[in-house]
């Protein structure tokens, strides 16, 4: 499984043939065929791989391991941390817990969408940043609370939104 800390997203640099992608995934395949269990790492590693899982990746994947494509994309969309769209850089997460909620979070979440132009699920089309929206941090006497790549920044206002952005040399505002 993939830690709190783990990045399911690709942060290379590396440009890599669709060739060398495919060879690489079916190695893996291979590997994890047989063991029970197999297809989370096996979904993990295409993820880390490709940086999503494109639709032609999840059914190379289905038939590879003998599973029905309906397994194989019933486990993606049951764990948030797969993802069938590219991914930007910079994951922003806010918290609508209960706690962050009532102690303004739909507002920053507001804030965040018009900052970054997108809307919950979207990435920035320069493929950045991703905004996405996240239930507890476990920080509710902090809140509201927003992860930035896993940073947890906390007692978050909208009026701080450019603040935090800076220190991800994030572009500059869009109109807020």
């Amino acid at each position: 499984m993939l830690t709190d800390k783990s990045d399911s997203s690709c942060q290379c640099s590396e440009t890599v043939a669709p060739e060398e992608l495919r060879r690489r995934l079916d190695e893996v395949i291979a590997e994890y065929k047989t063991k029970p269990g197999g297809l989370i790492p096996v979904l993990q590693i295409a993820q880390g791989l490709y940086g999503y899982l494109p639709d032609d990746v999840v059914r190379h994947i289905s038939l590879g391991l003998d599973k029905p494509y309906s397994e194989v994309a019933g486990v993606i969309t049951f764990y948030s941390f797969f993802s069938t769209r590219p991914r930007g850089e910079h994951m922003v997460r806010v918290c609508l817990g209960t706690a962050c909620y009532v102690r303004g979070g739909k507002q920053v979440l507001d804030a965040f969408k018009k900052e970054l132009g997108v809307d919950v699920g979207e990435t920035t089309p320069d493929h950045k940043y991703t905004l996405e929206v996240a239930r507890c941090f476990g920080a509710c006497g902090l809140a509201s609370a927003i992860t930035i790549d896993y940073q947890v920044h906390q007692r978050v206002k909208p009026t701080k939104i450019r603040e935090i952005l800076a220190k991800y040399n994030l572009p500059a505002s869009k109109g807020v």
